[in-house]
Formats: structure tokens, sequence, C-alpha cells
């Protein structure tokens, strides 16, 4: 991180920075209250071609055509911003964003940071670093596409809070597994043992009416060799996720595939039960590789082709897996075995809300127009789901195996 001048000017200008002030025109031009629409007129003064973009240059001049009405703290950091524009233009959502100051928390940190610019070097040229801010630093190549939220989170995170769901949920997926394990005399095809089914976390459709079984079947796995896979991509790609996004929004993409997984399950492959917690991982990383793609020349993580294409493999051989389970000859006829559709169900969240979780870093989801689209889709998906429970299994007359 480097050395930091002594910090008294950014004390000073700490309270400035809890409500940095916008740059404003002259009075008699001061428009009585959207501020959005006054950023459109400024930017329109740098934009005469409506392209939507202004170069870095013009946003400086802007900047420094109104130097002496603002904070001397927020101009640097502003100007550093804009430096860090890797393409050399900003967007006009972008502008908005710096100018009225909707990252707050970042402008604050960097303002507490004193005298020290976010300007164009890259972080992975900063040296002298400690192990913990080395690994603060990968996380952040890792997970996010611009320079400059790689630089505010690599400021601002602190541990606290740890990324307690991912390591809490892979540690009771553990734990039930070494319990059923021993319990059972049998770690690997668990599934294969005539009393597995027994479980009262086991989702079957018999048993579709106990709600807590849509949830809790992601403890029971059908196999250490299923078990091991998802542990791994939970830690590799849940954790880092987590503390860069927090476990209320990595927690929701989580559950929120979860849920689909199973619901997909209790449409599409209406006999079978369901184990294991791939939904909620192929959430996570149909979401992470999606991004990836979408933001292929912003990824700057090392080998992300190469990487990509393990994921994939293990990913492909995972399910793989799980379809030859479900045509193998069942051990507890006329019961098939678990079923492979969940992890459909976990892919399809992961590609929309887990999407809009991830390319949203710092902002607001209320205040994106595709993140309500795609609320709007699950929760149409999860009544016609529920109704389909309550109404489709008599109005078919479907043979359901015998519960366990």
């Amino acid at each position: 991180m480097g050395e930091h001048p002594s910090p008294g000017p950014a004390v000073a200008a700490c309270a400035e920075a809890e409500r940095i002030e916008e740059l404003e025109p002259e009075a008699e031009e001061r428009p009585p209250v959207a501020p959005e629409d006054h950023w459109k007129v400024l930017f329109d003064q740098f934009d005469p071609g409506n392209t939507g973009y202004i170069s870095t240059g013009k946003f400086r001049s802007l900047l420094e055509s109104h130097s002496s009405k603002l904070d001397p703290h927020k101009r640097e950091v502003l100007l550093a911003l804009a430096d860090s524009q890797a393409d050399g233009q900003i967007g006009y959502q972008d502008f908005v964003n710096l100018m009225s100051n909707k990252r707050s928390n970042s402008f604050r940190q960097a303002i507490l940071q004193g005298n020290r610019r976010l300007c164009s070097k890259a972080l992975l040229e900063e040296k002298g670093l400690n192990l913990s801010q080395r690994l603060i630093r990968h996380v952040a190549y890792e997970t996010l596409p611009r320079e400059i939220d790689r630089k505010w989170y690599y400021d601002s995170y602190t541990c606290c809070p740890p990324p307690w769901f991912m390591i809490t949920v892979t540690l009771l997926e553990v734990a039930f597994f070494l319990y059923n394990g021993v319990s059972l005399g049998q770690f690997v095809l668990q599934v294969t043992h005539p009393r597995y089914l027994k479980n009262s976390l086991v989702y079957h459709p018999q048993l579709r009416a106990q709600a807590w079984r849509y949830l809790t079947y992601i403890f029971m796995h059908a196999g250490i060799e299923h078990l091991g896979l998802n542990v791994v991509l939970q830690l590799l790609v849940g954790v880092p996720l987590e503390m860069v996004h927090g476990a209320t929004r990595i927690g929701l993409v989580y559950v929120a595939g979860v849920v689909a997984g199973s619901l997909a399950v209790s449409v599409a492959d209406m006999t079978a039960p369901v184990v294991g917690s791939s939904g909620g991982v192929y959430a996570l990383v149909s979401a992470h590789l999606a991004n990836i793609v979408m933001n292929w020349s912003g990824m700057k993580c090392q080998f992300k082709l190469l990487r990509m294409a393990v994921a994939l493999i293990c990913m492909s051989m995972e399910f793989g897996r799980a379809v030859w389970l479900r045509f193998h000859p069942s051990a507890y006829p006329p019961c098939p075995h678990p079923s492979f559709v969940a992890h459909l169900g976990g892919v399809a969240v992961g590609i929309t809300l887990g999407v809009v979780v991830l390319r949203n870093y710092e902002q607001r989801l209320q205040d994106q127009s595709l993140w309500w689209i795609f609320v709007a889709m699950y929760t149409v998906f999860v009544l016609f789901a529920v109704f389909w429970n309550i109404f489709a299994y008599t109005l078919l007359d479907l043979k359901l195996p015998p519960p366990p």
C-alpha cells in the first residue's frame, strides 16, 4: 500500500466526506430539484455529439473549471478516478456516479487515506505488501473487472465480518455427511444405502408438503465424490465472492439456486428425490463464469481461459455423474436415484439473478431495472412451481414411489 502522509488534512475532510458536495452551476442556472438533470446539462456541454461518452481529458477540464467550488480532497480523488478509466472515456452513468457520489463509502475511504491518490498505476504494481494484503489483492483481481473497483475494495476491505456464510454452510454439509457416513457405515455412494432416503432432510416427492425439504436437502450428498467437488467449488469460488459482495448478496444467490433446484425437480422430474448443494453451487459458479465472459477484457485474473476450461470440465463431470446416477438401477425400487435437474435450476439462477449481483459491486440492486425483471421472473417460477406441486400431481394421476 505504501507510506501515507500525515492524515491531518484527511481527518479535517472527514466530515465533508460524509456529504461530499456536488458541483453547482451559477445560482441562476441551478435546477429546482432533479440533480441528475443538472449532471445531464453539464455532460451535454462536453458531449455535443450525444455519443453518451466524454473523454477523461474533458472530465478533467470540467473539474478544473469548478475547482474553486470543490473541497481539495474531493477534487484530487475525482481526478484520480478519472485517470483510472482504462479506455480513456467516461460514460454518462459513470459520470453521474462520480459527480453525485453514489459510492459514498468509497469516496469517504479514499479521502480518509489523506493525500494518497488512486492514480493510474495498477494495483498489481504495488510493492511491499504483506501476506494478507496480497490475498485481498488476489481476491480483487479474481472477482472484479474494473481497476477502480479493485482499488476501492482493496482500500476498504477489513475482513469484518469474515466470509461466514459459505464457511458455515460448508462445515454443516461436511458434518452432516460424516454423521450419515458413520450411521450408515458407508461414505462412497451413500445414496445406494437402503436407509439413505429415510433421512428427514432429503427432498422426496411423496413428502413434498414438508416445505423444509426444499432447502435442507443441501446437507445430504450422494457420496464423498459428490460432496468433495461441491465443497471445493464453494470454498474456491463462493468464499472470494462473499469477501467482495458480502454474505447477504451471495447468500441470496446461493439460497435462490437451492430453492430453484428443488422446485425444478418437482416440476421436471416429478418422481425423483433430490440431494446435494449443487443447485446453490452451480448458481454461484455460473454467475462468476458468466461475469468473467461478459467482462473478458477487464478481468485480470491469471490464466483465466485455462481456469474457465477446468471449471467447466469439473462442472460437466459432476453433472455427468448425476445424470448417470439418476438412470442407474435404483437400490430402492421403485424410487429412482436422486435427480440431476437441480443443477440446471442453479445455472438458471446464476446467469440471471447472479450475474446482476456480481456486475453491480457497491451499487444498489434496487436501482437496477434488470434486477427487478429477474426477481419478477424468479417469483413467477416459484409461484408456478408451488401451484404445480399442489395440483399437477393429482391432475396427471402420477404414480409416485412410496414414502421411504
